[in-house]
């Protein structure tokens, strides 16, 4: 599935190398040749993956890093570090930094992809493609397609990205903000009681096949799905 992906590289050949092999995969890239034009950049929308240059004119990338994990709207971004030092120790300072992964340069345009997938699939999992499955319920990505017992289901637009992101992430309480954030995006200006009418829009969807009591309310916090129905 295409993620928005920041690329904090201040050497413009690789910076150009880099959005152009991730335009093929079929993301979209978002540029920055230093941390102070990211951090502008992350005020203003909200990444999925920042791929990011150990080595950056003003403040260096492990610098950037560790602002991103400070602060509670970025801690949760994947964060891949891109560096030509690539002895143990600078690896260990990379990972401490909170990075998520280190590719040394130079790489491959192909091995740089499937590092993102799988940052993706560990940390965004609602951002793959990949099938999921939880209580008898089957969501598949690539087809749009939501199933009980073979049964299809239907659902809306934004009924399925709810479901995806929630049965990606079970047994946790989400707030109505974390929701909007993760499903409507950051910097999507609603009023949180929208999250209140997709959640029984979602529960009138999943009636048919019993699955609704899935979607739990937790009183004063939010909503979790259920591992088991």
């Amino acid at each position: 599935m295409p993620a928005n992906i920041l690329v904090v590289e201040d050497e413009p050949a690789i910076q150009e190398l880099i959005a152009i092999n991730l335009e093929y995969a079929g993301h979209s890239v978002l540029r920055a040749h230093d941390a102070e034009q990211a951090t502008q950049m992350v005020r203003e929308v909200l990444p999925d993956v920042v791929l990011l240059d150990w080595m950056l004119p003003g403040q260096s990338g492990l610098a950037f890093a560790r602002r991103l994990r400070e602060d509670e709207r970025t801690r949760d971004i994947p964060i891949i570090m891109l560096t030509a030092r690539g002895t143990e120790a600078d690896k260990i300072a990379g990972l401490e930094s909170g990075a998520d992964d280190y590719i040394t340069k130079p790489f491959s345009p192909r091995e740089m992809v499937a590092r993102i997938k799988a940052v993706l699939r560990r940390r965004s999992p609602q951002l793959t493609e990949e099938p999921v499955e939880v209580g008898g319920l089957r969501l598949d990505p690539g087809t749009h397609r939501v199933s009980a017992d073979s049964a299809q289901l239907d659902l809306g637009p934004t009924e399925f990205r709810l479901l995806h992101f929630m049965m990606t992430h079970p047994e946790r309480v989400h707030s109505r903000t974390q929701l909007l954030d993760q499903v409507w995006g950051d910097h999507v200006f609603v009023e949180e009681r929208t999250v209140d009418v997709h959640i029984r829009r979602l529960r009138k969807s999943l009636e048919p096949s019993g699955h609704d009591r899935l979607i739990q309310t937790v009183r004063g916090s939010g909503y979790r799905l259920a591992a088991t129905n």
